[in-house]
């Protein structure tokens, strides 16, 4: 990457700050562009989602995985947790949705309050032989008594398909019965996923995250206390580990880093963070960390730069962070302030190669917490970060009030906030497919056929606050 006018090379710049200029193109067409990280670990994209209590949990992991990303769990979960969901993940199908289930005896009500849990939208009704009998959508359900039982509905006999079936066929079934979801079971009928018009098209163009097991893959973020934990997850097939902390570049942290090398070797990938200069870059990967995690500051929630004064620009901490990286045959994460299409397409030319995305996921179907409803009846989920009051109420909720006062004194960032799900983001899927397809196009104005050379093609121009709105929809955004 390079500056159209070398005297930007040392501002301090954001995403928001810069834009990418074409290049001649001598290709037909954009599926020839290779969006498969530079230095590949199992992902085929180089989105993750991130280590947050409100985004990434069983749901968000799973349908991650299925698409060629990666995703980290965090940090707070007890080890009692984090072995449900793991095993959950490990067990998952590595193609269908799992299906969300009722039974004869219960109610349009208990359906309703589970619906959203996947952004595939229906209910499948089960006998005790896990069979399926019947499938419901929203709309079946809806100007019901909501204490009526489902049993009681009116609905077509479900089609189904058993598991071997390809693609093409799921879909044209689909399109030929007028519907938008097909429950697979296996060679006894019993439900086993479940499957989307949506998902037989991804299908063709993504593939699993699999571990060597040829399971879903999953990392997990821990904190500097990892011992006992760390000794688990490795038990559990778990060969992707962050080690997250606002503040990496302290004595405690690089003797942890060395630390885990000591007992682990080489054989864990390990990414370290968070910092924002080439120096706690280098200390990092001395200390054998692979990768390292580029962020302090950044983000609408995060009151870290208020309170303390520290911060940098993110697009400026990740193209220093990533030379230097680079010239110790390493990469870096660019953590953070991902909103568009477009910000992702600029870390990646910085030289990040993943980046993670925060907020983005936290509003769609899989994200952690449920679904809530505000005044005009528009779906919205609750956001909180890591080291808001909340968090902290979360992770030490043993403590008696006094001493949870005093853990308060040092909270920083915003504890609470609505994310309503928009138009073309509330699935997992919508979001990786306008994000990747995003990626592909900023490529293809630069004439680069993967990252690598993305990043060594792309020259960046510096704009005015005025370029940037000039840029953005005019138009009323709805909530």
């Amino acid at each position: 990457m390079k500056f159209n006018n070398p005297l930007y090379e040392n501002e301090e710049l954001t995403y928001q700050d810069v834009f990418l200029f074409q290049n001649y193109f001598d290709w037909y067409s954009r599926s020839e562009i290779d969006v498969k990280p530079t230095f590949n670990f199992w992902t085929q994209l180089p989105i993750v989602s991130a280590n947050m209590n409100a985004v990434t949990g069983k749901r968000m992991a799973e349908t991650i995985a299925r698409y060629w990303g990666l995703w980290v769990l965090p940090q707070d979960m007890n080890i009692s947790t984090l072995e449900e969901i793991i095993k959950h993940i490990k067990n998952a199908s590595i193609k269908y949705d799992t299906p969300i289930t009722v039974k004869k005896e219960n109610t349009i009500r208990d359906a309703m309050w589970i619906i959203h849990k996947r952004s595939h939208n229906r209910v499948v009704m089960i006998n005790d032989d896990n069979e399926p009998i019947w499938i419901f959508s929203e709309n079946d359900m809806k100007n019901l008594d909501q204490f009526s039982l489902l049993w009681n509905l009116k609905t077509k006999k479900v089609i189904t398909a058993k598991g071997w079936i390809s693609n093409k066929e799921a879909y044209n079934l689909m399109d030929e019965n007028g519907i938008s979801s097909l429950p697979i079971v296996n060679e006894q009928g019993k439900l086993i996923g479940i499957l989307t018009k949506k998902d037989c098209i991804r299908h063709e163009i993504y593939k699993p995250t699999l571990d060597n097991n040829w399971n879903l893959n999953v990392a997990v973020a821990v904190g500097i206390n990892w011992f006992d934990k760390v000794e688990t997850l490795f038990n559990l097939w778990i060969n992707i580990f962050v080690l997250d902390t606002a503040h990496w570049y302290q004595k405690r942290m690089i003797e942890s880093i060395k630390k885990f090398r000591e007992i682990y070797w080489k054989e864990p990938v390990l990414i370290a963070g968070n910092i924002i200069t080439p120096e706690w870059t280098k200390a990092l990967i001395e200390a054998w960390a692979n990768w390292v995690k580029v962020w302090i500051g950044p983000g609408a929630m995060c009151t870290t730069r208020m309170q303390t004064g520290v911060w940098r620009p993110q697009f400026s901490a990740v193209y220093k962070c990533a030379l230097e990286a680079k010239k110790m045959w390493w990469f870096i994460w660019a953590d953070g302030w991902i909103k568009e299409p477009r910000d992702l397409a600029l870390a990646l030319a910085a030289g990040a190669n993943h980046v993670m995305l925060w907020t983005t996921f936290a509003w769609t179907y899989e994200s952690t917490w449920d679904i809530k409803y505000d005044e005009d009846g528009l779906m919205y989920k609750e956001n909180y970060w890591m080291a808001s009051k909340k968090a902290i109420e979360l992770r030490n909720w043993k403590l008696d009030n006094f001493e949870m006062e005093k853990r308060w004194l040092y909270r920083e960032w915003i504890s609470k906030s609505k994310i309503y799900l928009r138009e073309w983001f509330e699935s997992v899927g919508d979001i990786i497919d306008t994000f990747t397809t995003g990626l592909r196009s900023s490529m293809s104005y630069v004439w680069a056929s993967n990252l690598e050379q993305f990043c060594e093609k792309a020259i960046i121009w510096v704009q005015t606050n005025a370029w940037f709105v000039e840029w953005t929809p005019h138009g009323r955004i709805r909530k």
